[in-house]
Formats: C-alpha cells, structure tokens, sequence
C-alpha cells in the first residue's frame, strides 16, 4: 500500500498562513492557503519551499484571510493549478480578496511595506475564474480517471466552512479546517460524519487547546449577557461600539442585536454595519438555506451604513444618540472604522466598547481593553495620543472555534490511526497532544516538516 505524505506550509504551532500539502494517490493537494496576520510582506505568506512541482489542486476550507488570503499569490506562481471550495465559500473569498488587495495598498504607503499588495484585483480575478464551487456533500474528482474522491462536509464555523475528506483506495484523510462545536445564532455546529471512524486520519484544529476557561462558556448565556449590557448602556444615553470581524462574527452579532430588540431586551434604537461586514451580509442572505433551519436572518436594510467614518464629524454625530455600531476590524486596528470611532467615544463616560472576539495582545485592541482612565492611546498610525475617559469596555466570549474538550470529543469519534494537530499555538498543540488520540500516531510538525502517514 502507498503512503501518504503531510507537509505544512504554514499554520502548524502557530494560527496563520494556514496551508498544508497532502500527497495521495499520486496527486498533490494543497488544503487552504492563507495569509499571516501578525506578519508583514512577504513574511505574511506561507513558506512555499515544499512545493517543487505545480500541485494538482488547492482546497479552501472557508473565505477567512488566514486561511484564503495567498490563493491568488500561489496560482500566480502556479498556473496550471486549480481551485474548489463550496459555492458560498467563493462569493465570500471575491470579496474578502479584492479587500484584501485594497488594505494591502494603503498599508504599503502608511507602513512603507513596498512589497504590498502581493497581489493584484486583476490576480484576484484571475484565480477565481480558476475555482469551482462544489454544493456541500457532493462527492467530487480532481480529475475524471483520479483514484482520489473529495468531498466538503458542514464545519460550523461561518458561511461555506468545510471540512475536507480525501479518501483514495489506500487511505482516507479529513480535514476539520476551524469547526464550531455548538449553534451559533446563525450556524449550525460541526457533526462528525457518520463514517467518522473509517478515516486513517484525521488532521485537527487546535486553536483553544490552551484555553481551559473556554470548556465553560455557554453561547446562549453569553448572548444573554451582552444584550443586557448594551440595555444599560443605551438606557443611561450612550452608543456601544462593537468591534467585529467582517466574516461570520458581524453577522452574528446583528442577528442577536436584531432578535433582542424584536423582544425588547434591548431598545429600539438604530444599529449601524460597516461596509464589508455588509457585503458580506448579502452574501448569508443569499444562501440562507444554509444557515441553522430555525435561523431568522434580519433583512439587511433594517441596518444603517456607518458612514465615512474617516471624516470627525461623521464619527461624532454617530455617537450623539443612542446607537449600537458593528464595525470592523474586531482587534480595532489603527485606522480601521472600529478605531475611528473608538478615537471619539473614548473621551466620553457614557458608551461602551464591547469586543466579542479574540483581540492579540499586540494590538490596539487589547489595549483597549487594558486601559484605564487617564491612559493615553493612539487609534491612528502617526496620529496623536487620546486620553481614556470611557469605563465600559467589557469582553465576550462568541469564538467559533471549539473548546477543548469539544475537540477531545471529535478525537473520540474518530479514533483514527494518525493524528496531526494544526492551527494552535505552542501550548495549545502540547495540550491537545498530551490530551487527545490516547493509541494514535501523534504528529505536531513545524513548517516544512514532512510526515509519512500510514493506512490502518
């Protein structure tokens, strides 16, 4: 029987620049091709180094940018390559990548990143003319005489996230990609398929492997919460401020403001989207069918636009009366709209700034969230120092990502014969190793390492 071979090109002891290359049945496929978000230029890609010959194909598991961003750098490089992801995957990777183009260009002349952008709209364009959008569920060949069967299974995580199965007649591969393990309000969560424990391996996320707080959380308790807190905000004459990721947690977060404000939990005052977030949201209404069945997707004009928020007055008239504001980006990076208009509540007592995402402690989200009166932040590259006059800036846990011991469960019901572990920080991956796959061949590798993994 043929091995199979695993090589991470990124996103393996670290999250980012996610991208994995899988030999089997004498074809070469790349799962996912991310860019780094902590990284700059070059730097921020994966390290290509393994791929010595064109691959056969790349797999995108969903639209986020650490895990689409470099598709259109690696068909530059590769031609002949060929993309497939679910159909709603693809609309959210148009819009993300021509964004993605655009971020890079202003980067470039305010960080002085002269490699920026990578790439271009019209490479952009490019390559999604080189993917297919497969229907979830669907079984799938590469090429018509090719011993390998793809196919996309839910993952839970946003719109379109797959799970990857590859299976050839010597051995059977999945993928999660980034699974959530409970509903969201939107989403339905990630179920192991019924053949889960056919597979010889399964490659696994690892991103809350270090977060033991994480097992508690309850969704449903934790929306409870956040809605309430925006009532006392808005009650006491104040906006809130709700810094969101474009993809998936914007969504989210409008879809619960919008049902409790249909049963009064919070008042009805106006609610604001920033501009990707709701391109983004045209997107879910068009394949609502793929949303959680009980899902009620709020019509997207019931949304104001938040306006040109670069311009003072924009942002100071937003904040004159009560308002919730979903703006990106979710860690409020220096000039982004969430740090715009952030620049301007922070001066005042009455609002608040509730972050319901990861925030890295490198940016200025973080020290948001750290700081106290009397501080003094910047929220614009070059700009001057504001003083921190604002309280209420509160945190919320609304992760797709999995728990630990939800993932422990995924290892369970798989019981594979390989076990690799991608998509974690150093303790994390020691945690999920140390933890899960009791009677598996445990691989954690570094980037460019290749493991050799064998059937059952």
């Amino acid at each position: 029987m043929s091995t199979v071979n695993f090589t991470p090109m990124g996103g393996a002891g670290e999250v980012g620049a996610n991208s994995y290359v899988v030999e089997i049945g004498g074809l070469r496929i790349v799962l996912d091709c991310g860019l780094h978000p902590k990284k700059e230029g070059l730097a921020a890609l994966p390290n290509f180094a393994p791929l010595k010959e064109a691959p056969d194909a790349v797999i995108i598991s969903h639209a986020h940018i650490d895990h689409c961003g470099s598709v259109p750098y690696l068909m530059k490089l590769f031609p002949s390559t060929t993309g497939y992801a679910t159909a709603p995957t693809l609309r959210i990777m148009d819009r993300m990548l021509h964004n993605s183009v655009s971020v890079m260009g202003i980067l470039r002349d305010e960080r002085n990143i002269p490699e920026y952008p990578l790439y271009e709209h019209v490479d952009v364009d490019n390559a999604m003319r080189r993917c297919y959008g497969i229907d979830m569920g669907q079984e799938f060949r590469l090429f018509p005489d090719s011993p390998v069967r793809v196919r996309f299974h839910p993952a839970g995580h946003v719109l379109g996230c797959a799970s990857i199965e590859l299976y050839s007649p010597d051995h059977s591969l999945f993928y999660t990609a980034d699974i959530s393990a409970v509903d969201q309000e939107l989403m339905p969560g990630f179920e192991a398929p019924a053949n889960a424990r056919s597979f010889d391996t399964l490659i696994i996320e690892s991103t809350y492997g270090a977060n033991e707080g994480a097992d508690a959380i309850d969704y449903g308790a934790e929306a409870d919460r956040f809605g309430l807190d925006i009532a006392t905000v808005l009650r006491g004459g104040g906006c809130v401020l709700v810094p969101c990721f474009a993809l998936g947690r914007a969504q989210e977060i409008l879809n619960i403001v919008a049902r409790m404000q249909e049963d009064g939990t919070i008042p009805d005052v106006p609610v604001y989207a920033s501009g990707l977030g709701r391109a983004i949201y045209e997107i879910y209404d068009r394949f609502s069918g793929q949303l959680k069945p009980e899902a009620r997707l709020s019509p997207l004009a019931n949304f104001g636009r938040v306006g040109d928020v670069w311009d003072p007055a924009v942002a100071r008239t937003l904040l004159k009366t009560p308002g919730i504001i979903v703006a990106t980006s979710g860690m409020m990076i220096e000039n982004t709209p969430s740090a715009m208009i952030a620049q301007h509540m922070i001066k005042e007592t009455q609002h608040g700034i509730f972050f319901v995402g990861y925030c890295d402690p490198d940016t200025l989200g973080h020290r948001v969230k750290a700081s106290k009166p009397g501080d003094e932040l910047v929220f614009t590259l070059g700009g001057q120092p504001v003083k921190v006059a604002l309280e209420n800036v509160r945190s919320y846990h609304f992760s797709a990502h999995a728990p630990r011991k939800a993932l422990q469960r995924v290892v369970e019901r798989f019981n594979p014969k390989n076990l690799i572990f991608v998509h974690g920080d150093p303790p994390a991956v020691a945690w999920m190793h140390e933890n899960c796959g009791n009677g598996c061949a445990k691989f954690d590798p570094v980037i460019g390492e290749k493991v050799v993994l064998h059937p059952r």
